[in-house]
């Protein structure tokens, strides 16, 4: 690779920064006729195979441990979230059916769920109202956000794992979407809150039939 200015500011901007950039904000960085993609793929290249890479989630860049020093770094810290059985089987729905309204959630889980479960989902971050369906009652529509495939390393929501690759890892059987997404993602600091209510299969919540 060319090691360029241009580079060396991308490289600093993207470590200076204390949260994810955008390609809008570097673009105003740069100088001359430069075409952002192509340096950001060189840079991608060039840290592949480093203690850290180059990494883009949603429409951000970031600089990440290499997951291969994960077990390495790892520093011993319970973290308490108030996210409850409930909690994680919504987001689960919200993450493959989006956009879907409460009563789409409610009718796939089976069980009404309190307002406290949305509630809790929106102030962490992970989702967001988006406009209203267009049936009686206009209901509030729920999609997933950034800070969501920022939080579980992922590019775009379509790389979420689909139904027979979670077959075939054997995540099925017991362990519902998000625990899947957690595991695949080395995030295991979620303290889950037992709920009365019976388990169910993940099958149900990710079938295209809702």
């Amino acid at each position: 690779m060319n090691y360029t200015k241009n580079h060396k500011i991308i490289e600093a901007l993207i470590f200076g920064s204390t949260e994810p950039i955008s390609e809008d904000d570097m673009i105003e960085k740069i100088s001359g006729e430069i075409n952002l993609t192509n340096l950001l793929n060189e840079l991608v290249y060039f840290y592949k195979d480093r203690g850290v890479n180059l990494v883009k989630t949603g429409k951000t860049w970031s600089f990440r441990t290499s997951p291969d020093l994960y077990e390495k770094l790892i520093i011993l810290k319970k973290q308490k979230r108030k996210i409850s059985k409930a909690g994680t089987e919504v987001l689960s729905i919200i993450a493959y059916h989006q956009p879907i309204t409460r009563a789409e959630i409610e009718n796939i889980r089976g069980v009404q769920m309190g307002r406290g479960t949305i509630d809790i989902l929106v102030e962490i971050g992970w989702i967001k109202p988006k406009g209203r369906r267009n049936t009686p009652g206009r209901p509030v529509l729920w999609v997933t956000t950034e800070n969501f495939l920022e939080h579980f390393s992922l590019e775009h929501i379509d790389n979420l794992p689909g139904l027979e690759e979670l077959k075939a890892s054997g995540f099925l059987d017991k362990r519902t979407a998000i625990s899947t997404i957690s595991d695949l993602s080395k995030i295991d600091d979620e303290v889950l809150e037992p709920e009365n209510e019976e388990d169910e299969s993940l099958e149900d919540f990710i079938s295209p039939e809702n």
